[in-house]
C-alpha cells in the first residue's frame, strides 16, 4: 500500500523548513516509527517518521529544498509487498557501470594524491542562521554594556558537597550549581526589576514573573529554553527543570512552547572552560548573566593572603532601560547571595 509522506504541522510562528537530512534513502526500508527524514527550521529540527514497515519509494524533496508544512515530501510503500518489490527491481551490474566505476576511482585517486589541503563548504543550518542574525541585530538595536564582579563560591560547593547524597536520594535528581544561580537571580530581578523588563515601541513592559532562560549547546547550534516561573520554584524543581529541557535540547525535542517567553537568560560559559566572557544579550530581554569557570585563586583576607575557589560573572544589559547604578546593584546581589547562601532562605 503506497502512501503519501507529508511534512509536519510547524508549530506557530513558524513559516517553513529546509530538509536537513534523508536518514533513509531512496528504495532503502524502514521499520514503523522509525525516523526517515530530519526538517530544520528556524526554531527546532523535527523528525519525520515512517508510517509502517516498508520502503521509502521515492523522495520528492531533496535535502536542502524548502517545505511549508504539509507538503508532500516522498512517496512510501507500507508492508511486505514493498520489500519483495524491492528485491525483485535489483539488476545485476553491467560491464560498462562496471568499467565507469573502476574510472571514477583512479580519478579520484590521482586527485587526492595532488592535493592534500582542500576546502569544504557546506550551508548554514536554518538555526545557525538565525543565531547569527539575532546576534548581529543584537548589537545594532540595543545599548548592551557590560559589567563584571566576582564571587567566592566556597559556601555554595560546601553546601552542595554536604546535602548532594540525601538531596538526590530525595528528589531522584542531581543537585548543581545552576539551581543556586537561578535562585539568586530571582531575588536581585526582584529588587532590581529594570533588569527584568523589556521595551514594547514606547513602553517598558516589567514582568511581575521570571522566566529564566538557561542557554545550552547542541550540536545543531545554541538553544534557549525556558523554566517558566522560576521564582515561585524550589530548588530541586529548578534542577528538574534544568534536566528536563537539557535532555530535550540535546535530542532536538524542544517544543516551541519550550523557547518562548522567557524574560532573563543565564548562560554558563564554564563548562566549556570560559574564564571571563561578555554574553550577548537574548533580545528583546534586557539582561544575560554570563557564568564562568571556577578557578582556585589567592585573595586578600583581612589582610592576608588565601586560596579560594573564585569564578567572574558578567551582566550584559540594555543601557536603555538599565542604568549603571541597576546594573551593578543587580550583580552584588547575586554575588552576596551566592558567598551567603542563608540570606537565600532569609529573603535578605
Amino acid at each position: 500500500m503506497s502512501t503519501k509522506i507529508k511534512s509536519p504541522t510547524y508549530p506557530e510562528s513558524v513559516e517553513d523548513g529546509v530538509i536537513a537530512k534523508w536518514v533513509v534513502k531512496e528504495g532503502q526500508d524502514a521499520k514503523q516509527d522509525d525516523v526517515i527524514a530530519e526538517i530544520e527550521t528556524d526554531k527546532v529540527v523535527i523528525e519525520v517518521v515512517a508510517p509502517n514497515d516498508g520502503t521509502l519509494t521515492k523522495i520528492i524533496k531533496d535535502e536542502g529544498e524548502v517545505v511549508i508544512s504539509g507538503e508532500l515530501i516522498a512517496e512510501f510503500e507500507s508492508g511486505e509487498i514493498a520489500l519483495e518489490n524491492k528485491k525483485n527491481e535489483t539488476k545485476k551490474p553491467n560491464k560498462t557501470s562496471k568499467k565507469l566505476e573502476s574510472n571514477t576511482k583512479k580519478v579520484t585517486k590521482k586527485r587526492t594524491s595532488k592535493s592534500q589541503r582542500e576546502e569544504k563548504r557546506v550551508p548554514m543550518s536554518r538555526i545557525r542562521k538565525t543565531v547569527a542574525d539575532r546576534l548581529v541585530n543584537v548589537q545594532q538595536e540595543t545599548a548592551m554594556l557590560t559589567t563584571f564582579n566576582e564571587v567566592d563560591m566556597s559556601s555554595v560547593m560546601k553546601i552542595r558537597s554536604k546535602f548532594k547524597e540525601v538531596f538526590e536520594k530525595k528528589h531522584n535528581v542531581k543537585l548543581g550549581f545552576m539551581s543556586f544561580f537561578v535562585k539568586a537571580c530571582c531575588h536581585a530581578l526582584n529588587e532590581v526589576p529594570e533588569v527584568n523588563a523589556q521595551i514594547d515601541e514606547d513602553h517598558l513592559v516589567f514582568h511581575q514573573f521570571v522566566n529564566m532562560g538557561v542557554a545550552v549547546g547542541t550540536p545543531t547550534g545554541l538553544v534557549v529554553p525556558v523554566i517558566k516561573n522560576a521564582d515561585k520554584m524550589s530548588f530541586a524543581e529548578v534542577e528538574k527543570s534544568i534536566s528536563n529541557l537539557g535532555k530535550k535540547a540535546r535530542d532536538g525535542k524542544l517544543s516551541m512552547d519550550d523557547m518562548k517567553g522567557g524574560t532573563f537568560t543565564i548562560s554558563n560559559g564554564g563548562v566549556y572552560g570560559s574564564l571571563m566572557s561578555s554574553p550577548i544579550l537574548n533580545y528583546p530581554q534586557s539582561g544575560i548573566l554570563g557564568m564562568h569557570k571556577i578557578q582556585e585563586r589567592p585573595i586578600a583576607i583581612d589582610g592576608n593572603v588565601v586560596i579560594k575557589p573564585m569564578m567572574y560573572l558578567a551582566l550584559s544589559y540594555d543601557h536603555r532601560i538599565v542604568d549603571g547604578k541597576g546594573a551593578v546593584t543587580f550583580l552584588v546581589r547575586v554575588k552576596e547571595m551566592l558567598e551567603d547562601p542563608h540570606r537565600l532562605l532569609m529573603d535578605v
